[in-house]
């Protein structure tokens, strides 16, 4: 059966306008009205790696709202940027660059002179309409949260853009002139200000309030927000992406940041100090729109508009898949030693644990595609390098106590046990981790059998028989069973509460 990444790759093939095409780098170019960023991926389409990633904060809208315009400094200072993220492409061989503009080159009125400048280097700026950026926002979301249902917010320097998702389609879309680098005028004019404008556009733009859906948070002030939050409440997962608050959280951090000075911000390292000064606006500014469009809750999404620029190009099959799934595949392939084992060990294992829910065999299935890439780490921490891989790389389409499921399946696969680690106590119920442990044993147990290699998993069958975990090899195939295949299935029916056998 072909793999979802072996798809994948098929797929991307056909899309080729030349042979190298399928695997060459690509890069966007962002050019907001806060940062300019050059981001350059590799790897699977559906799911690209992060190979470079840099941003200069040339405050491109910073005078927008006054003079109108963009101010020589900061023009200066963005050009730099593009000019040595064109030259570092070139550097770099990418193949594909894609550099786009946003709120501040659309309104500014020498926005054209920053186009035609860019332009000398040798990049075409797209200059993308406020629909476009909204649509490419949401498309992030539903790239990074497949089945994401609710209003994705983007907030920028410049502009605001709101678009409805749900069955991983964009719906209604709007951009408001309500960009972080505009909010202190309006705030300035009086505290409820700002909801009275809020109000007023939401009313005139048409926007249809559906009461009690999420609220999907896009920016880099929105997210160091989220962070902030993380700090406040000890979140025991340092990952800002599908980070979850109640609605009601974005009233009450907006009285916090109010009365924290922006020394103590600073000292949170996950925040960086140019993002400092906006957070009492960005704050404010979610507390209103979150009470217009009477949210349900408030989830945070790592992937924005440059994810979706890359998903928009995808043809149909290809968003489809999971891109956890790809991911995990992908990583297994890089790191272990036996390609395509990982589908082996999952078939070998599933029917252990066919009343899992359907969210669960996915976490199981990533942690099957996932089992031998510890096998460098040193022996005595094996166990923790699993750990580590399921908490911080990154994963996207997962939850933080999905995360912690995978981390306690890699754990006990790599020799961990039934211990469950201090990282992921109060991440996951005591049921969920629990399973987990078990796909740990049952990958464990398969991986010893085998060897890494097919044969004997096609020669022998795992399953419960009454109450006792059934190990059935052929008689040919009888050596196979050595005393550390045992002792793996013991340890598998112990954490399970049940009898053991060898059958033939």
């Amino acid at each position: 059966m072909n793999s979802m990444l072996s798809q994948v790759r098929a797929i991307a093939e056909t899309m080729a306008t030349s042979p190298e095409h399928a695997n060459a780098r690509t890069a966007i170019i962002d050019i907001g009205s806060n940062s300019v960023r050059l981001v350059v991926y590799d790897g699977p389409r559906r799911i690209p790696f992060t190979l470079f990633n840099e941003k200069v904060m040339a405050g491109l809208g910073a005078s927008l709202g006054k003079t109108g315009r963009i101010e020589p400094e900061a023009m200066e200072r963005g050009l730099r940027a593009v000019g040595r993220f064109a030259h570092l492409c070139r550097e770099m061989e990418v193949q594909d660059v894609r550099c786009v503009a946003t709120a501040a080159v659309r309104d500014a009125a020498n926005g054209e002179e920053f186009i035609l400048r860019a332009r000398a280097m040798g990049l075409k700026v797209e200059l993308l309409s406020g629909a476009q950026e909204a649509i490419a926002a949401a498309h992030g979301v539903l790239s990074g949260i497949p089945g994401a249902n609710g209003v994705v917010g983007d907030l920028g320097g410049g502009s605001l853009e709101l678009a409805r998702v749900r069955d991983g389609a964009v719906h209604d879309t709007i951009s408001l002139p309500l960009g972080v680098l505009r909010l202190p005028q309006i705030r300035a004019k009086g505290p409820a200000v700002l909801e009275r404008q809020v109000k007023k556009m939401l009313e005139k733009a048409g926007w249809v309030v559906e009461p009690g859906v999420p609220f999907y948070l896009v920016g880099g002030s929105w997210r160091s927000l989220a962070r902030f939050d993380m700090q406040l409440t000890h979140f025991p997962l340092p990952v800002v992406h599908q980070y979850a608050m109640p609605a009601s959280r974005a009233e009450q951090l907006t009285r916090i940041v109010s009365h924290v000075g922006r020394a103590r911000l600073k000292d949170i390292p996950a925040i960086t100090g140019s993002r400092v000064p906006t957070l009492p606006d960005a704050a404010a500014l979610l507390s209103v729109v979150v009470r217009q469009l009477k949210s349900s809750e408030l989830i945070v999404s790592a992937y924005g508009l440059r994810e979706g620029l890359l998903f928009e190009d995808l043809p149909p099959e290809i968003r489809a898949h999971d891109p956890l799934l790809v991911a995990a595949e992908a990583e297994g392939e890089a790191q272990g030693r036996f390609v395509g084992h990982g589908d082996m060990i999952e078939r070998w294992i599933a029917s252990l644990f066919e009343d899992d829910e359907p969210s669960w065999r996915r976490i199981r299935r990533a942690a099957c595609l996932l089992a031998d890439v510890g096998w460098r780490a040193n022996p005595d921490f094996r166990a923790e390098r699993g750990v580590e891989i399921a908490l911080h790389s990154n994963w996207v389409g997962i939850t933080a106590p999905e995360r912690a499921m995978l981390a306690q399946a890699l754990h006990s696969n790599f020799g961990g046990g039934a211990t469950v680690p201090p990282a992921i106590e109060g991440l996951a119920s005591a049921a969920a981790l629990k399973r987990a442990t078990l796909w740990g044993l049952a990958i464990r147990l398969g991986q010893r059998l085998s060897g890494g290699v097919e044969g004997p998993l096609l020669a022998s069958k795992l399953e419960m028989v009454g109450d006792t975990l059934e190990l059935r090899l052929r008689n040919v195939d009888a050596e196979l069973f050595g005393e550390a295949v045992e002792r793996r299935q013991r340890h598998l029916a112990q954490a399970m509460g049940v009898k053991y056998r060898l059958a033939w």
